[in-house]
């Protein structure tokens, strides 16, 4: 396929109209071939950013980004450049992290109907297969670059998937342009660099049509992938609570062990961790799900661990919590107990009558053991360890369960109980409690 005006225009027809249009361009061929083209473009006119990703890992990269906004002033586009700190965690490669940090810069770029457009090209398609294929991916991996896709409130979209590396190089010599060399595309330590110099020329040589053939496998991964996802979507409804983001134990066992493992890897996809390894997801079948109901088996993952109480599988934060006592400031609102979770306070017709709230000292405290409370319209006084058995609250959800005090003594139980002796019921003179995780 020629690169040309029309192979712009043609990607863009599913989306008129086109509000804004940001161009990923880091200077290089591919990227400034790309951002050439769609200038001349005539429903682009007036709506294209081109966007330098500034991620401080070379010394040229000041030398490339004064050299991108000159480009895009010569082309009459408006020109961003993000900072970006592309550092690798554990687990990351740092062509993994790079690529990251880019698309958490660009994400927040777009509102409705704003689109993002990168470079990607038919050989790089065929790269992205390849590399899926020697590290065991699945058919999602094997699906490889779709060529749009939802990105923030907008779309990502990769016009150049469907046009050869040779066509783009046509395109940019045809048109004079000038772009900067990357150093680090040579470096062989880098798996894409390895493949793309080392080992794609020697299979070119057998195969010549090579991306093209590729790049029809992953069309056909891409169209199984989307009837696996369809299945996926309805089992994962049948055994999915919303509320606390858990899998229903019992409904996943009345499947077969290869539907399981595909809830299982939806269920990964809809919290936003990396899939896991096979391997994994075979432990959690046979060392999570198979154990006793009674029993507390702990799967740790990177970053997560998995875990089972009563009928619900859990995907928990790994991280372990040390909380301490929390002062709560007078006629504060809320209170930060960590970094993804609030307590807030708020009028209501019934719970802690306001006069005490207001008038006392308030400090959020963890459990130590032994804690008791006397609850309204229930006899005797209750510990803690038999209201939280009783309302199936699982054993690490307890630990940090926050406890509210009013001078010292224990008036609420996060969002769950409140004390007899500070409990009211009384038109908008109480005050109600409310626990909530930030996403």
């Amino acid at each position: 396929m020629r690169l040309s005006s029309q192979t712009i225009a043609s990607a863009l027809t599913p989306f008129n109209p086109v509000k804004h249009c940001f161009i990923a361009y880091s200077g290089g061929a591919d990227s400034h071939a790309l951002l050439h083209v769609c200038a001349s473009v005539e429903q682009l006119k007036d709506k294209i950013t081109a966007v330098y990703v500034h991620h401080g890992l070379q010394a040229e990269a000041e030398a490339w980004a004064r050299h991108c906004r000159k480009t895009a002033e010569d082309l009459g586009v408006d020109f961003l450049m993000c900072r970006v700190k592309a550092i690798a965690l554990p687990g990351e490669s740092p062509e993994e992290a790079a690529r990251n940090a880019r698309y958490r810069a660009l994400k927040p770029l777009l509102g409705i109907n704003d689109i993002l457009m990168t470079a990607q090209h038919r050989e790089d398609q065929m790269e992205t297969v390849l590399l899926q294929l020697f590290r065991g991916s699945g058919l999602r991996g094997l699906s490889a670059m779709p060529e749009r896709m939802p990105f923030g409130q907008g779309m990502l979209l990769r016009p150049l998937l469907n046009v050869s590396k040779q066509a783009i190089n046509d395109y940019a010599r045809a048109q004079a342009l000038h772009w900067v060399e990357d150093p680090s595309n040579q470096r062989n330590e880098y798996d894409r660099n390895f493949l793309r110099n080392e080992v794609v020329p020697l299979l070119k040589q057998r195969w010549p049509a090579l991306e093209k053939t590729v790049a029809r496998s992953a069309n056909h991964c891409a169209e199984a992938q989307n009837l696996l996802s369809a299945l996926a979507d309805k089992l994962f409804a049948q055994v999915f609570n919303k509320n606390d983001r858990t899998l229903c134990i019992s409904k996943l066992q009345e499947h077969t062990p290869a539907r399981q493992q595909l809830v299982i890897r939806h269920w990964f996809q809809s919290l936003g961790l990396k899939m896991p390894a096979r391997a994994f997801i075979g432990s959690i079948l046979t060392e999570v799900l198979a154990t006793r109901q009674d029993s507390d088996p702990v799967l740790a993952g990177q970053g997560y661990c998995i875990r089972r109480y009563r009928d619900k599988l859990y995907c928990l934060n790994q991280s372990a919590d040390s909380r301490q006592a929390i002062i709560w400031p007078a006629g504060q609102s809320y209170l930060q107990l960590a970094d993804d979770e609030v307590l807030s306070c708020a009028p209501s017709s019934a719970g802690i009558l306001g006069e005490y709230w207001r008038s006392s000292a308030i400090v959020v405290r963890f459990r130590r053991g032994g804690e008791k409370i006397c609850l309204p319209g229930r006899k005797g006084r209750h510990t803690l360890k038999n209201l939280f058995q009783e309302a199936g609250i699982p054993p690490w959800e307890r630990e940090i369960m926050p406890l509210v005090y009013l001078d010292d003594e224990l008036a609420a139980v996060g969002d769950k109980w409140i004390s007899a002796a500070f409990y009211r019921e009384k038109k908008e003179a109480c005050i109600s409690l409310s626990r909530r995780r930030q996403q």
